[in-house]
């Protein structure tokens, strides 16, 4: 072994080591050398040197880096962000609604057009196209380095963005794969779909992909809706001018829509039509020819984009049509002549500030009709479907039914007298009392007391349950005030239980669209139909007649057996009829929507009228006539009520005096003498007055010049 790199001699270890002596200074530093040491960097020497890596190697491993992370990205995009979706809508297709008999009632969502094949459209249409949104289309690989180079040029001379850089695989990737957030992380995989996009497809296909999915304002989205939704012709048939209009709606299409901005489009179409010309696809004299396009819109019927019926149905018409990429058509339960028949009766009825809401269906749950407010263009929430408010009396069906159940007929006696359970002493309205009476006189004239002591004998629970089964989905609370319509819910759900009593199968679905849900048969056999007890049903029946015939839904009588029962809530905030003749069940609902009350508002009076007139359209009968009254009875029962006011029987005869929800009778006739003064309603109620003694008027005296005819008050005497 070789001592120190400048000793001769080898040197001999010992245990590995050099001895001592050998580890000495070197022998040049002790004296002179006999020659010059080699200058620094040229000393030979057999020990390893130290290695010292190039710097551009580093850089070169963080470009394998970065290329491989690029791979994974890009394999990572292949999962995430398949290729098949840049060939989805962008937006929900458009949804027509039919009417039962095919008539096109409504249609939501965007207009979607077929796709296109770039290939074969005419040259000018995807000219247009590329001379303004990406002139190096076929030059660049998904990022066009120049055309963000010269967006940012003009941008910072015009003080402002002014112009984008994205090319046209970056819009694909961005309209198909992404949201429109401004963020850089958005951004980043914009650039890296769009290389990609460029990896997996062909220019062609790019371009026809964009064309087919881009938006052009007025909802719709792709060229060939826009092609039939402005000019009423197709891509392949387009024009210069249109094709270049077309182009530039792609900037800014809500604004420059030519339906709402046609002066600003015509001036956008020129731009593009310069562009083309500069960039040498069509030559300065085609451009100079070419005019300002005209409009020619489809002349397809508008249709309204909602309505009440509308939105409550989409969401089961959008699951029925299933994934789609095109517009489809779906057939509802719909009937158009009854829906005009609501709003027709809804219009013409007097309703003030007040509120309205109607829903009619066949028993089965098929809604014909529905009318959700008076006007959906000023406030489009639904009252029907959405609102929640106390039933009022209209829940006594429950109570009755649940009565009925419990072996009680119509002809069973409950006491109507003041009752308290609990901490609650419920009241009637009127404040009269009739003792013992009938279940079917107690439904009938709606008494509080009577249906609260119904509750408490059969039981809060079987009540609920009474609900339950009949369809009401909504919270009940667990205590007696619900007899009188404490708990909330929706006027389609309260609808559909009467629905039930109607056919005789509860409980009852409300439903839209023609075609029953499909079912599966375990669903079939727990929540399946259920055929009501024909005794109970029966019996609810003569309940429900008899609050027409007899009661507080005198005015909702028709010509035709007829069924129903009236609604009112503490302080008139909310009055409904909800009934059925026919094969038709209808419910109408009038209230404030700040839950305000409305003084004078009962069921028996607005929506028991407002129920008779479209029932009577939609079923064309006429109003029940009103019987002769027999002034024998008349008599005999006015001096029965002289002798002892409370003795006349509450049913007797026509002389059925409602306890709530009954408006003032119309007077038909007046009976004078013995100091009596006998009113006749036209429903045959009678009110018994005593006469005043009479004071002189006008007429007795002589004529005075100051005793002069005042006009009626506005609104009487017309």
């Amino acid at each position: 072994m070789r001592g120190f790199p400048f000793d001769d001699e080898p040197l001999e270890l010992t245990n590995g080591m050099p001895p001592p002596d050998a580890r000495r200074a070197p022998a040049w530093r002790d004296t002179a050398p006999t020659e010059p040491p080699p200058p620094p960097g040229s000393y030979t020497t057999n020990l390893p040197v130290a290695y010292r890596p190039r710097r551009f190697r580093w850089v070169m491993r963080g470009l394998a880096a970065l290329l491989v992370l690029f791979f994974i990205g890009v394999g990572w995009l292949a999962l995430t962000a398949p290729l098949s979706k840049s060939l989805q809508p962008p937006a929900p297709p458009s949804v027509t609604l039919l009417a039962s008999d095919g008539t096109p009632i409504a249609r939501r969502g965007a207009i979607i057009g077929k796709p296109v094949d770039a290939a074969k459209l005419p040259k000018h249409v995807t000219d247009a196209f590329i001379a303004i949104e990406d002139r190096r289309f076929y030059h660049h690989w998904g990022v066009d380095p120049w055309g963000i180079g010269r967006a940012m040029f003009r941008n910072v001379a015009a003080g402002g963005l002014r112009e984008g850089g994205s090319t046209i695989t970056q819009q694909l990737a961005k309209n198909a794969f992404l949201d429109s957030d401004r963020t850089a992380g958005r951004k980043i995989r914009e650039v890296m779909i769009a290389f990609w996009l460029e990896a997996w497809l062909s220019k062609n296909d790019i371009l026809s992909r964009y064309l087919s999915n881009v938006y052009f304002g007025d909802n719709v989205y792709g060229l060939s809706a826009a092609a039939k939704h402005y000019f009423s012709t197709t891509p392949a048939k387009l024009t210069i001018g249109q094709a270049a209009m077309l182009a530039g709606l792609v900037k800014a299409p809500s604004r420059l829509a030519p339906t709402g901005n046609l002066a600003g489009a015509q001036a956008r179409q020129m731009v593009v039509v310069n562009a083309m010309a500069e960039d040498k696809l069509i030559d300065r004299a085609t451009a100079a020819a070419v005019k300002p396009a005209r409009l020619h819109p489809d002349q397809v019927a508008d249709l309204p984009d909602g309505s009440y019926f509308a939105d409550w149905v989409l969401p089961a018409a959008r699951d029925r049509a299933g994934a789609i990429s095109a517009a489809s058509t779906v057939t509802t339960t719909l009937d158009a002549r009854l829906q005009r028949a609501a709003e027709r009766s809804v219009r013409h009825i007097g309703l003030g500030k007040a509120q309205v809401a109607m829903v009619v269906m066949h028993p089965d749950g098929r809604v014909v009709a529905m009318v959700g407010g008076k006007n959906y263009d000023d406030s489009p929430f639904n009252r029907a479907t959405q609102a929640r408010r106390q039933p009022g009396s209209t829940f006594k069906l429950f109570v009755y039914y649940a009565a009925l159940k419990s072996r009680m007929t119509p002809d069973s006696t409950i006491e109507d007298k003041p009752i308290k359970i609990g901490q609650w002493e419920p009241r009637n309205s009127s404040g009269r009392y009739r003792g013992q009476i009938t279940l079917r006189q107690a439904f009938a004239i709606s008494s509080n007391v009577a249906a609260a002591r119904l509750t408490q004998q059969v039981g809060v629970d079987k009540v609920i349950k009474a609900a339950r089964d009949l369809g009401i989905s909504t919270p009940i609370p667990n205590e007696a005030t619900i007899a009188l319509g404490t708990a909330t819910g929706s006027l389609l759900e309260l609808t559909a239980a009467y629905a039930a009593v109607a056919g005789g199968d509860y409980p009852v679905g409300a439903r839209g669209l023609a075609d029953a849900p499909d079912k599966s048969w375990l669903q079939q056999w727990a929540s399946g139909p259920h055929r009501m007890d024909e005794r109970v049903r029966s019996q609810m029946m003569d309940l429900l007649a008899a609050s027409i015939a007899t009661g507080t839904g005198r005015q909702a009588a028709l010509s035709i057996p007829s069924y129903g029962k009236t609604g009112t809530t503490q302080d008139s905030r909310d009055a409904l009829f909800i009934g059925f003749a026919g094969d038709l069940v209808c419910g109408v609902w009038v209230g404030n929507d700040d839950n305000s009350p409305s003084a004078g508002l009962s069921g028996g009076g607005i929506p028991a009228r407002l129920w008779r007139d479209f029932m009577q359209q939609a079923l064309n009968v006429g109003p029940r006539a009103a019987p002769a009254p027999d002034i024998f009875s008349t008599i005999s029962n006015a001096m029965d009520a002289l002798v002892d006011p409370d003795a006349a029987s509450p049913d007797a005869g026509n002389a059925t005096m409602p306890e709530e929800d009954a408006p003032a009778p119309e007077v038909v006739g007046n009976i004078n003498g013995l100091g009596l003064n006998l009113s006749i309603g036209r429903d045959g109620s009678i009110k018994v007055r005593r006469d005043r003694p009479r004071r002189d008027t006008p007429a007795d005296r002589a004529p005075d010049p100051r005793d002069r005819p005042r006009p009626p008050p506005e609104g009487e005497g017309r």
